[in-house]
C-alpha cells in the first residue's frame, strides 16, 4: 500500500517538507478524488462522473468527507455547542477518515473497485491548515492514507465560488463560515476570508501532490467531458467493467 511519507522528526514547521510518492499498485483497484474550495463545482462533476460509470455498469464505490456514522454524531454535537477547537475539529475529521478508510476505501481497493471520493486528505491539509494547524502535523496524521491515482483539483476564482455558495444558502453555518476563527463579525465576509486561506493552501499543493487542475468556470458539460477523458487516459477502465456473459 502506498502511503504519504510521514514527518518522523517532529511536527514543527521548521522541519523538512514531506515528499509525496507516486501511487504504487499494491491493490487492483483505483482511487479517484476531487478537491477544491466550496463552490468550485467538484461535487457536481463527481456526481455526474459517478452516474456515468454506474450507467455503464462499472464497479465503483462513492465516499465523501465527514460521513462516518461512528464520528458524525460527535462532530454534530461539537458544532451545535460551538466547543470545537481547530485541533479537536481536525482530530474528529481524521477519525472519520480513518474509519472510512479501514471499512470502505482500502477493502474496496483490494477488492478491485474504482473508488470515488468527494474530498480526501487534501481537504484536511488545506482547511485545517487554514485554521492554524501545522501542515507537517497534518501530513503525519494522515500518513496511513493511500495515495490517489488521480486528484482532480477544481479551481474557480474566489469571488465566483463564494457567490455560488452564498446564493444557494439561506444562511452560512458557524464553522462553515470560519466564525470560530474570529476573522470577522460578518458571516459572509468571514466565509470569504476563510475560503481565501483554504484556496491558498490548495494552490500550494498543485505540484507537490500532483493535482490535475480543472477550470471550475468551464460549462458543466464541457468540464465533465474533460474529466472523463482524463480518467480514461490515466486509468484502465476496462478492469472495472462488468464481465461479459459467455
Amino acid at each position: 500500500m502506498a502511503t504519504l511519507t510521514p514527518d518522523v522528526s517532529a511536527v514543527s514547521d521548521a522541519a523538512t517538507e514531506p515528499t509525496t510518492p507516486s501511487p504504487k499498485r499494491a491493490y487492483p483497484g483505483s482511487l479517484v478524488v476531487v478537491e477544491g474550495i466550496d463552490g468550485s463545482g467538484k461535487s457536481t462533476q463527481l456526481y455526474l462522473l459517478k452516474r456515468w460509470l454506474e450507467i455503464h455498469g462499472y464497479r465503483i464505490h462513492f465516499t465523501e468527507w465527514n460521513s462516518s456514522p461512528l464520528v458524525k454524531s460527535a462532530t454534530r454535537r461539537g458544532k451545535q455547542r460551538r466547543v470545537l477547537t481547530p485541533t479537536t475539529f481536525s482530530m474528529l475529521h481524521a477519525a472519520d477518515f480513518a474509519d472510512r478508510c479501514e471499512r470502505q476505501i482500502l477493502p474496496l481497493l483490494h477488492g478491485g473497485y474504482l473508488v470515488l471520493a468527494d474530498r480526501y486528505i487534501y481537504t484536511a491539509f488545506a482547511r485545517d491548515a487554514a485554521r492554524g494547524c501545522s501542515p507537517h502535523w497534518l501530513r503525519n496524521l494522515y500518513s496511513f492514507a493511500p495515495i490517489p491515482d488521480i486528484t482532480f483539483y477544481f479551481r474557480a476564482p474566489l469571488d465566483v465560488a463564494v457567490n455560488r455558495i452564498v446564493a444557494g444558502r439561506p444562511k452560512l453555518k458557524y464553522y462553515e463560515a470560519g466564525m470560530d476563527l474570529g476573522i470577522s463579525l460578518d458571516r459572509t465576509e468571514s466565509f470569504r476570508i476563510f475560503q481565501e486561506r483554504i484556496l491558498n493552501h490548495y494552490d500550494q499543493m498543485v505540484d507537490t501532490d500532483h493535482f490535475v487542475r480543472m477550470d471550475g468556470t468551464v460549462p458543466v458539460n464541457k468540464l465533465q467531458k474533460q474529466m472523463r477523458h482524463i480518467l480514461g487516459q490515466r486509468i484502465e477502465l476496462a478492469q472495472f467493467a462488468p464481465k461479459k456473459k459467455r
